[in-house]
C-alpha cells in the first residue's frame, strides 16, 4: 500500500509517517497543498491523508481539484476544525472520511484499514473530467450530456490541459509550452484552436466555457462558477 500524507505540521507528519512505515506501508510526505497535488499528478497512490488547513492551497481546495479531475482515490481528511459545518464542507468536497485532531494513531490506522477495503470508483486511466465534460485523451472523444464530439489531436491536448487546470487562468506562453512542447505553434493559431473549442463546447450543451483573461491567457470554468467570480 502506498499513501500520500499532505500535512504542514512537521512533528505530526513525522509521527504519522513513522507509524505507517512500522506497518510496512510506503508513505510520501508533502508539506503543502500544491506539492501534494503535484505528487498526485506524477505518481499513483492508494490513499491520501489530507490536512484541511495549509498555506497556499488548503485541503478542501486540493480535494475539490482532485474530484474535478476525476481522481477517485480515497481521501481521509485530518483537521483540528471539529464543527459540523466544517465536516460537511470536507465531505461535500469529496472526502471519504474525516478525523479530528488530536487523534490516536491506532484510530488512524483503523480508519486507513477501513478505507482500503472500500471499492474505488473506477475511471479509465486515459479519461479526465471537468465540470460536465469527459474527455478520452487517447481517442480525443469529448462527451457532455450524452453528446459526443471528436477533437483533433491538437485541440484535444489543448482542452485536456484546460480541463486539468479548471478555474485557473493559464498564460498564453504556458499553454504553448505545455500543450505543444515539441512543436512551433504561433500565438495566432492558439486563438484559432480556442475559437473552435468554444464552438464545440456550445454544441455539446456543456455549462463549461473558455474565458479570456485579457492580456494574460485563458481559463476553463463552468458558467455558474464564472458568474460567482
Amino acid at each position: 500500500m502506498r499513501i500520500l500524507l499532505v500535512e504542514d505540521d512537521r512533528a505530526l507528519s513525522l509521527a504519522i509517517a513513522y507509524r505507517l512505515r512500522k506497518e510496512k506501508i510506503t508513505v510520501d510526505c508533502a508539506e503543502d497543498g500544491l506539492t501534494g497535488l503535484s505528487a498526485l499528478e506524477e505518481s499513483p497512490y492508494d490513499l491520501v491523508l489530507l490536512d484541511r488547513m495549509m498555506p497556499g492551497m488548503d485541503g478542501v481546495s486540493l480535494l475539490a481539484r482532485l474530484r474535478a479531475l476525476g481522481n477517485p482515490i480515497p481521501v481521509l481528511m485530518l483537521t483540528a476544525m471539529d464543527g459540523v459545518e466544517d465536516r460537511v464542507a470536507g465531505l461535500d468536497a469529496g472526502a471519504d472520511d474525516y478525523l479530528v485532531k488530536p487523534f490516536a494513531l491506532d484510530e488512524l490506522m483503523a480508519r486507513i484499514r477501513a478505507l482500503s477495503r472500500r471499492p474505488v470508483r473506477w475511471l479509465p486511466r486515459n479519461t479526465i473530467t471537468a465540470g460536465d465534460l469527459l474527455l478520452d485523451t487517447e481517442s480525443m472523444l469529448l462527451k457532455a450530456h450524452g453528446r459526443e464530439r471528436e477533437l483533433s489531436r491538437k485541440e484535444g491536448r489543448l482542452l485536456a490541459f484546460l480541463m486539468r487546470n479548471e478555474g485557473q487562468v493559464l498564460p498564453r506562453g504556458v499553454i504553448l509550452d505545455r500543450v505543444w512542447p515539441d512543436t512551433v505553434v504561433e500565438e495566432g493559431n492558439l486563438d484559432i484552436h480556442i475559437h473552435y473549442l468554444r464552438k464545440t463546447l456550445e454544441e455539446t450543451g456543456s455549462a463549461c466555457r473558455i474565458h479570456t483573461a485579457r492580456g494574460i491567457g485563458y481559463k476553463l470554468a463552468a458558467a455558474s462558477r464564472e458568474r460567482g467570480g
